[in-house]
């Protein structure tokens, strides 16, 4: 049985009505996506200004837009509510369609901290709507063929986990990406996706070491992190801001290893390898921009009644949120107005 045939789009009498807040480029990369699911639909799309959501509603032919997030998160023809604005938004803007009744997907990284983290659970589960933070990797087809053999114990046991992520962007103080008031930053923006990694294979580190170096604004250009376990096995994880990496990914087993081909958390490949040499190679054509997986998982737990996916459990949003946190002080990352998580 393939990938297709184990994730599927669940069957209704009527698609999953979607509500796009924010429209940036993430939010256009899931509109995109959600037009090859044939059981959802963007109904509406919300901005801080009309024009925006004109535009984004034209381009994409949404229905109904909104001239604000709250006009949004109120639209009766929207079942679930997908919050695609920076980092610093993500706990507000998810509190708001908390509120309002409505499913959530939150983009990644889940909050800026496990405090707000912990908030936005206690929220969901008081209004008893669904929420799961938007960590897309989990759901693609090549990731959910490695839990498999992971569950399978194929590697035996896992003892390194390795993971970089690197990007080489342009000094440029108006970017999001050096903007401390906005989240900013390697870590957040893109060493979430190591650190998810690590805790999706090997779950939660006993020990956690990291260091760094800053941009000219402050956020951390380079992190570096290494994940203790208490049976001995690491992970060995690299972000930064400053040059283009291999965005490969490896588990090492007692039995065998993975190798993720580039770039590890977008839709890709791998080979299964064993010490005798004999490699399996594991194929995956990409569809799309690989976000409709993760729009598949929430139509699927909605739709069973599910308030949590368990495939990216909240309380391990949440755990995730505490082990960047422990990066975040051992490094000096302290956002603007924000009082470090303890």
């Amino acid at each position: 049985m393939n990938f297709e045939q184990r994730q599927t789009t669940t069957s209704s009498d009527l698609p999953l009505r979607w509500g796009i807040l924010g429209t940036g480029t993430i939010a256009a990369d899931f509109a995109t996506d959600i037009a090859l699911l044939n059981d959802a639909t963007v109904a509406a799309v919300g901005s801080r200004s009309q024009a925006a959501a004109d535009a984004f509603s034209e381009r994409f032919a949404i229905p109904h837009q909104h001239g604000s997030y709250d006009a949004l998160v109120r639209d009766p023809d929207v079942d679930v509510v997908y919050v695609a604005t920076p980092h610093v938004a993500h706990y507000e803007n998810a509190m708001l369609a908390i509120s309002g009744g409505k499913n959530v997907l939150v983009e990644k990284p889940f909050t800026i901290n496990a405090r707000q983290a912990k908030d936005l659970v206690a929220a969901a589960r008081k209004s008893g709507v669904f929420l799961m933070e938007a960590m897309w990797m989990r759901f693609l087809p090549h990731v959910v063929e490695i839990r498999e053999l992971l569950a399978a114990r194929v590697l035996g046991q896992v003892r390194t986990v390795t993971a970089d992520l690197g990007t080489r962007f342009p000094h440029d103080a108006e970017s999001r990406i050096f903007a401390p008031a906005l989240g900013a930053g390697a870590l957040l923006d893109m060493g979430v996706y190591p650190v998810s990694f690590a805790w999706m294979v090997l779950g939660a580190p006993t020990g956690i070491t990291a260091v760094s170096d800053q941009t000219f604004t402050g956020v951390d250009a380079q992190t570096s992190i290494i994940l203790q376990y208490a049976d001995g096995s690491h992970a060995v994880l690299t972000t930064t801001l400053e040059a283009e990496g291999a965005g490969r990914a490896t588990i090492l087993g007692t039995d065998a290893r993975i190798e993720i081909d580039r770039i590890f958390h977008r839709p890709s490949s791998f080979s299964l390898i064993y010490p005798d040499g004999r490699t399996n190679r594991h194929e995956h054509t990409p569809v799309g921009n690989g976000l409709r997986y993760e729009a598949i998982e929430v139509a699927r737990c909605i739709r069973a009644g599910l308030s949590e996916s368990p495939a990216m459990p909240l309380d391990e949003s949440v755990q995730i949120m505490e082990t960047l946190d422990e990066i975040r002080r051992q490094i000096g990352l302290i956002y603007p107005g924000e009082q470090h998580a303890e």
